[in-house]
């Protein structure tokens, strides 16, 4: 942070930087997001959003690095919310990099990691204060289903887009 903080909550603070405003989370948290696949299909999952107006959202399973634990690591942190969102656990966790989804407003990034030797372990669904619904789709079926759940209304995260560019661009 090198900017004034305008305005902070428990989770984010509003900064300013010169004429610039934007946001970040509180106590240097960030986000992994999981790429998995199990049998030839992708794992997503389903969940309501409160700043979508509660809508439900189209996701790939992803939580918060360091905001229970401030010890936890990527791997770990990805391993934990694999079992907790999916019900899958994972052999091991390759780090792809550090993403920013929105650098105009947000400085919050996610490290992408892709989940490697999957197995079930559980319904998944998330905690006591998540209702997530898990989705088996086969890559090919992606495009298909994105549009499926877009026309019943459901909003899509622009991180699936590394999932339709490829089905896309060959």
């Amino acid at each position: 942070m090198s900017g004034l903080v305008e305005w902070q909550g428990k989770y984010i603070r509003i900064v300013r930087d010169g004429t610039w405003e934007y946001v970040e989370r509180c106590g240097g948290v960030h986000a992994v997001v999981i790429l998995a696949e199990h049998d030839g299909n992708v794992v997503l999952i389903e969940q309501v959003r409160v700043p979508l107006g509660n809508r439900k959202c189209l996701e790939l399973p992803a939580g918060l690095v360091g905001d229970e634990d401030p010890n936890a690591t990527v791997e770990g942190t990805a391993v934990k919310e694999l079992e907790e969102e999916t019900g899958f656990t994972a052999e091991r966790i390759e780090v792809i990099g550090q993403f920013y989804s929105s650098p105009g407003m947000v400085a919050e990034g996610f490290t992408l990691v892709t989940a490697h030797g999957l197995r079930r372990i559980g319904e998944g669904g998330g905690t006591e204060h998540e209702q997530i619904e898990v989705h088996l789709v086969p890559r090919a079926d992606i495009p298909a289903f994105v549009e499926a759940k877009r026309a019943e209304g459901v909003a899509i995260d622009v991180k699936l887009l590394l999932l339709l560019a490829s089905s896309i661009l060959g």
